[in-house]
């Protein structure tokens, strides 16, 4: 062996040794390597089909108010401490710890302007989003009455004054929470000939609506969905 062979051999030894020191032996009781698997919807994921607002539904609030915060001010500005509205409230978030009633106002108030402006230009495909089967097929008869004879609305929002909780309730599943709406508007009907049937163009008209929006509790789904309409002078 010439002296280059004994330095080559000399060399690998040595970085054979340093590579043991640094990288360690195996064993044989090693942990497996951390296995990555797609994220399951099922287990939390993101749901594509849920679309938070503006969009087409009510979703839920990402964080629950504190549960520290004493119950004399938990609903301040939304509901007085000992009343039913607060004693709802209570109900709610007893079943859903993620319900934040402010987050709800501000999905409720793009919810009724979409679903009156969906109404009014028969928007089928929106309103299923929306409401539930039951509104569903009242205000579905309408829009087929009015196709029927002819007839088309235009409604234009001024302005919605006031979104404000009136009423909640959780009773086993299901948690209802209902809204007054006042709200200024112009809606007219007209026929195929453009004659006006019923509203006026020219006239901005004092709406008060009182709308009840429901949801499981215990579904994945975390949208709100119309259940129940009525108005107010």
């Amino acid at each position: 062996m010439d002296i280059y062979t004994i330095i080559f051999l000399a060399l690998a030894v040595f970085i054979f040794l340093r590579l043991r020191s640094v990288l360690g032996q195996r064993t044989g009781h090693e942990r497996p390597p951390f296995e990555r698997s797609p994220r399951n919807v099922a287990q939390g994921a993101p749901d594509s089909n849920v679309v938070p607002m503006p969009g087409s539904v009510i979703d839920q609030a990402p964080a629950a108010p504190n549960a520290d915060v004493a119950s004399a001010d938990r609903w301040k500005d939304i509901a007085e401490p000992g009343t039913a509205l607060a004693q709802g409230l209570d109900a709610v978030v007893a079943q859903d710890s993620s319900f934040d009633p402010r987050h709800f106002l501000s999905g409720a108030r793009s919810a009724y302007e979409m679903i009156v402006l969906a109404f009014a230009n028969g928007d089928r495909r929106a309103l299923r989003d929306l409401l539930s089967s039951e509104v569903y097929e009242s205000f579905e008869t309408a829009i087929r009455d009015r196709e029927k004879h002819d007839q088309k609305t235009e409604t234009r929002f001024v302005s919605i004054d006031k979104a404000e909780l009136v009423a909640a309730e959780a009773r086993d599943r299901a948690a209802q929470i209902t809204v007054r709406f006042v709200s200024q508007m112009i809606s007219v009907t007209r026929d195929k000939n453009g004659t006006v049937v019923d509203g006026n163009p020219d006239k901005v008209a004092d709406i008060t609506d009182v709308w009840t929006f429901a949801r499981d509790t215990a579904s994945r789904d975390p949208n709100w969905k119309l259940v129940g309409t009525g108005s107010a002078g």
